[in-house]
């Protein structure tokens, strides 16, 4: 009998190599895993921009069909921002119905905190405790048909009617107040007059501001899209270097 050498496509194919199982997470990786692109590596490529919709998950974890931002992917993102010489400044885009509001806050003032310059741009809702993460940012724009609903803080599950858990909520929700104060150009007598306001929402107490006048009432800078958001943040980086240079 002959002897047949076998022929190419039957020869066997070499394995991959080691290294490319334990290779780095691609961007679309990162985007299923984290909702977050990777931050900034390129030089030419020196703004964050970090995406905050649906709602704000805190301690409790909500059910799989909900849309989340989770703070526990977002406050590391922060870290590494403020970290990275790269980096030179963040653009916060939100599109959130709120959530959990130590979480929230604890977003917020890790924003604030940043030193970099920064600027928030509402889209669609930035509602309940979406409105600080909106107000923490250098400078704040909200698209024409985006709204904020203000609204008094709420308690989910178990509530004991006793005094101090009265005290408690009161004393969680003038946390938000002096946020929003602080960070915004509102009066603190206008914002709890939004947050009490009877009438305007069918199931709920509070106000829900649309556009400009959110502006108008000094929560948000400006009313703009991202061109606008983008402009002002060149604007914001290239002061703080001349700033810098100056020093």
């Amino acid at each position: 009998m002959l002897n047949h050498s076998p022929k190419a496509s039957e020869e066997p194919q070499p394995e991959l190599p080691a290294a490319e199982e334990g290779k780095k997470p691609g961007v679309l990786d990162t985007i299923q895993q984290l909702g977050q692109t990777s931050v900034a590596q390129s030089p030419d490529s020196n703004i964050q921009c970090l995406t905050i919709i649906g709602q704000i998950e805190g301690h409790l974890q909500l059910p799989p069909q909900n849309k989340t931002t989770k703070y526990e992917h977002l406050i590391p993102q922060l870290v590494a921002i403020e970290q990275n010489p790269k980096i030179e400044g963040l653009l916060i885009v939100l599109n959130t119905v709120g959530g959990d509001v130590e979480a929230g806050l604890a977003i917020a003032e890790m924003i604030s905190s940043l030193s970099k310059p920064k600027v928030s741009l509402v889209l669609g809702g930035g509602h309940s405790i979406g409105v600080p993460i909106a107000v923490s940012t250098d400078y704040s724009f909200i698209a024409p048909s985006a709204t904020m609903i203000v609204h008094p803080v709420r308690l989910t599950g178990l509530v004991i009617n006793v005094v101090e858990s009265f005290e408690y909520l009161e004393k969680m929700q003038d946390r938000v107040v002096k946020f929003v104060v602080e960070h915004s150009k509102i009066q603190e007598e206008e914002f709890r007059q939004m947050m009490l306001k009877v009438g305007e929402l069918t199931r709920d107490v509070g106000t829900n501001i649309v556009g400009s006048k959110a502006v108008e009432a000094g929560l948000i800078d400006e009313v703009g899209g991202i061109a606008q958001a983008m402009k002002k943040l060149n604007e914001m980086i290239q002061e703080n270097k001349e700033n810098g240079m100056l020093q």
